[in-house]
């Protein structure tokens, strides 16, 4: 079964950081990225690593959060600093295998590219306070 584990989410302040890691098992994704979610609020794409190996980042995060992966222990990061209250979200790893999708596609728009993902974790949750 493939798993997508994530960790790394909590509580800090305004202006504080939090590195958030997911662990990927299984297959070899050949895109992955981060998507989050807020209560009452709409699923909102935050960083991706493209087959290709671009970068994108939603506007709202660009110069503040770092996507970045580690191919040799399967771990997919994201970096946040000068952390907002808005940012406080549940975080998703999210990856794409190139095969069919079990429980079906997470998709949206990100940077102008379209981020389609098969696989996605529980999530980690992080919480900004002001």
């Amino acid at each position: 079964q493939v798993q997508l584990v994530e960790s790394g989410g909590g509580s800090v302040q305004a202006g504080g950081s939090l590195r958030l890691s997911c662990v990927a098992s299984r297959y070899r994704y050949r895109s992955m990225g981060w998507f989050r979610q807020a209560p009452g609020k709409e699923r909102e794409g935050v960083a991706a690593i493209h087959v290709d190996g671009t970068l994108s980042y939603a506007d709202s995060v660009k110069g503040r959060f770092t996507i970045s992966k580690d191919n040799g222990k399967s771990t997919l990061y994201l970096q946040m600093n000068s952390l907002k209250p808005e940012d406080t979200a549940m975080y998703y790893c999210a990856a794409e295998n190139g095969q069919q999708a079990p429980r079906g596609w997470v998709e949206y728009i990100l940077g102008g590219r379209l981020c389609k993902y098969n696989y996605w974790g529980q999530g980690t949750q992080a919480t900004v306070s002001s």
